[in-house]
């Protein structure tokens, strides 16, 4: 298979003010764009590799051949995340069902986990992604360096947080603990549910 852009499910400004419009555009178009485009290229030659999803290829990372493992492993692996992340992001939504649950249960308040997630996605050294995760049957945050993705640890995500400063430098500079103070204005809750349930099963 060819792997392709996803099609987002809303327009570019669509999380203005907390996400800017341009910084979506380039994030969209360019950022993720570029990742499928660099993935497809690198399976060229690797023809037995090229009906295995993105998500089957980062999950067993060790087992893609070395001459195009880190290729995958960073690409594979930005088009695993950001197809992932598009669909989480919604304007409106509020934290409920078993997801909010879990979550009360671990963190024992919602403010609390959010105060954890927090101090993760900001002290996070670089690049890197911040996440919810559904660890055997329990919900942890954890951070992921460049585009690695829980999958390749044998942990599901259930929310993610890009803290690439592409995903927010337009907007935010430098500022990358405002930025995640408004990621929670854009979390969409519905799908984050959706998400535990399924990694759930």
């Amino acid at each position: 298979m060819t792997h392709t852009l996803p099609k987002l499910a809303y327009a570019y400004d669509a999380l203005e003010p907390f996400i800017d419009a341009k910084t979506m555009e380039i994030h969209y178009t360019k950022h993720h764009q570029g990742y499928v485009d660099k993935l497809n290229k690198a399976l060229e030659s690797h023809p037995d590799l090229q009906n295995k999803t993105a998500e089957e290829l980062i999950k067993d990372i060790n087992a893609i051949p070395e001459d195009i493992r880190t290729i995958v492993r960073n690409n594979g692996g930005g088009h695993v995340n950001h197809s992932f992340f598009w669909p989480t992001l919604k304007k409106g939504t509020q934290p409920k069902g078993e997801i909010f649950q879990a979550i009360n249960k671990k963190f024992g308040s919602f403010d609390k986990f959010r105060e954890d997630f927090k101090a993760k996605a900001v002290g996070l050294f670089g690049s890197g992604w911040c996440w919810l995760v559904l660890d055997k049957k329990d919900v942890e945050i954890i951070t992921t360096s460049n585009q690695d993705n829980p999958l390749s640890m044998g942990k599901i995500p259930i929310l993610g947080l890009d803290v690439w400063e592409h995903a927010y430098y337009l907007k935010y500079q430098n500022r990358r603990p405002d930025y995640v103070d408004a990621f929670w204005n854009v979390v969409n809750w519905e799908k984050v549910n959706e998400n535990y349930l399924k990694a759930k099963r």
